[in-house]
């Protein structure tokens, strides 16, 4: 899996990685207002399937969508995509790059630590 998803398709796979399957009148409930068109949703859904992240059941004459790329794999992708194209690959001048910023307080640095050092 190497496809990076749009703004719109990452808030519809949101929705379908928190419910675990859905129909399109499901995943627009969930949404934020203003809510989307039905086509619309229809629509990046079935791009969602095409770009295999999305299968689907059918249900009489609708269908009840489920992922099929989980978001740990997704999330591990994109994280490395960003790590790749903006810091070199490193882990190090990410965090650091958080920090100087201010968007990372020493308590989470400090929570981060503790995790990888619990997956040693």
């Amino acid at each position: 899996m190497s496809k990076q998803l749009t703004k719109a398709e990452e808030q519809i796979m949101q929705v379908l990685w928190d419910l675990n399957e859905a129909s399109v009148k499901d995943i627009i409930e969930i949404l934020p207002n203003p809510k989307p068109a039905y086509n619309t949703v229809s629509t990046i859904v079935r791009i969602l399937e095409s770009k295999e992240f999305v299968g689907h059941t059918s249900i009489g004459r609708g269908f009840v969508y489920h992922p099929i790329v989980k978001k740990d794999d997704y999330s591990n992708q994109s994280l490395h995509k960003l790590m790749n194209g903006y810091f070199e690959g490193s882990f190090k001048s990410m965090v650091s790059f958080f920090v100087k910023e201010n968007k990372m307080d020493v308590s989470e640095l400090e929570n981060i630590l503790k995790e990888i050092n619990k997956k040693k």
